[in-house]
Order: structure tokens, then sequence, then C-alpha cells
């Protein structure tokens, strides 16, 4: 079965048809910019763009990069703040025309990477890192999800972790690998502090440069692996959660398909 996936970021929002028995992306890859400002309605009309370029009238699974409790979404780190208190599986809904489940992205990207990429057949405590414009988090016990754990926030020297240790942050800094991994490994060190996990995942765009800087992380117990799926989890997360596929119970809005 094929479903379409539509994964929100701080810069971009991307989507493609992904095949749920493999993790699989079916179609091409749609990439366009995130609006600025990032508001609601802006948003809601680029995902509207993309899924009427991918076609189908199928339902759609949606990331949101913050907290999201039964289709709304409560916090906005990195969009802007009118995010807060909206319906976003309303809006999308609304926008596209199409059936739509909205989850956390990291959220997504974890379900992914459980399912078809390097958690999979994982037991214990497993912890999923997206490091991109901030950091995202995906908590999961013996495969199940706890979800909408916002770890990219814990304190790290009076700041967000996200502000130290985010790949944007490694950007706008100029930071070299071995200087960002010093702030990767001390972040982890924290972390691991709090959950012990017995794995972390790393994924996010960077995930695909792994080689530059995972072997440069120190003072961590747990295995550290890049992301199988690389920067096409959430999309592929998204997907699943449309299609109730291992997603944590989000709420569906729009037209339902009929039952037989």
């Amino acid at each position: 079965m094929e479903m379409l996936g539509i994964d929100i970021g701080g810069s971009g929002i991307k989507g493609a048809s992904v095949d749920l028995s493999t993790g699989e992306l079916t179609s091409e890859r749609l990439r366009v910019a995130t609006p600025a400002p990032s508001r609601p309605d802006a948003v809601a009309s680029a995902v509207a763009d993309v899924a009427a370029r991918l076609g189908g009238d199928g339902p759609i699974g949606i990331t949101y990069p913050g907290v999201v409790v039964n289709g709304t979404t409560t916090t906005a780190a990195n969009v802007d703040r009118a995010w807060i208190g909206t319906d976003a599986a309303a809006l999308f809904s609304e926008a596209t025309g199409r059936r739509v489940t909205v989850l956390n992205d990291a959220d997504a990207a974890g379900v992914a990477e459980m399912t078809h990429g390097a958690g999979r057949g994982r037991p214990g405590t497993v912890v999923l890192l997206t490091l991109g414009t901030g950091i995202g988090s995906a908590l999961f016990t013996d495969g199940v999800l706890v979800p909408n754990t916002e770890f990219g926030h814990i304190e790290i020297r009076g700041k967000d972790a996200e502000k130290r240790a985010s790949a944007r942050v490694r950007d706008e800094k100029n930071l070299g690998w071995h200087e960002w991994a010093e702030r990767v490994s001390e972040y982890l060190t924290r972390l691991e502090g709090l959950v012990n996990p017995s794995l972390f995942i790393l994924g996010g765009g960077v995930s695909r440069k792994a080689d530059r800087f995972v072997h440069l992380i120190e003072g961590v117990r747990a295995p550290i692996v890049p992301a199988a799926l690389i920067n096409n989890a959430g999309i592929v997360g998204a997907a699943m959660a449309a299609a109730g596929t291992h997603a944590p119970s989000p709420a569906h809005h729009g037209p339902q398909p009929p039952t037989h």
C-alpha cells in the first residue's frame, strides 16, 4: 500500500509517496522552502501545493516541528508563534481537501526508523534525535513511542540544547566537525544521564555526513548510529501515520474513507 507523507521543517517542506511495506519512496521527493514568516495559512498553502503536485486523493500524513496533541499544535520553537493553539489537522484538511493526520516530526522519523531503519528490532530504550534547524527527539521503550518529547530543549550551559548543538548552529557559527562533535557529545551525555537509552539514532540532513562526526563523539556509553532513512524518515513516518500504522493515536481530520 502507498500513502503520501509530507514533512514540515523549519527551512523546508518535503513530500513523497511511500510504499508502507518497505519504507521506500515511490515518487520523486518534492521540496519547497518553508514560507517566511511561517504562519499557518502560508504553510498550509505550501503543503497543499506539494500535495497537489504529487497527486492522488487519499489520506495524507503531515509532520510538524513541535508538540501536536489531538491534531492541535501547542508549541512553536522554530516556526511562527501563531501556530500555538492552531487546529493544524483541520487547517491542512481544508487546504488539501483530503483526510489528514498530523504528528510531531521527530516522532514520525522515529516511527520510520524503528520500523524500517536503524532501530528495527531493537529492544529497550531507544532515542532518535533529528539534528537540523533545531533538535527533535523521539523516545521508544521496547518499540512503543512516548510521543511529544522535547529533548532538544533541555538546558546546556544556560541555553536550550538546540541553540548549541543543532546542525543549524554548526552552519551559522562555521564550526568544524571536531568542535561541533564536542557540543553534541556534551548534549548526548546529559541526555543519557536522564533516560539511559540502549541506543541513540542520529537523524536529520546531517546524518548523510555521519562519517564526518559520529566517531568524534566521546563520553557516551550507548551505541550511536546514523538514521538509515537519512532525511526521508519524517516523510516515511508521516505516511505511516496517515495509514494508522505504528503511530501514536493521532487525530484524523477531513473526509473519512468509506467502510466496507
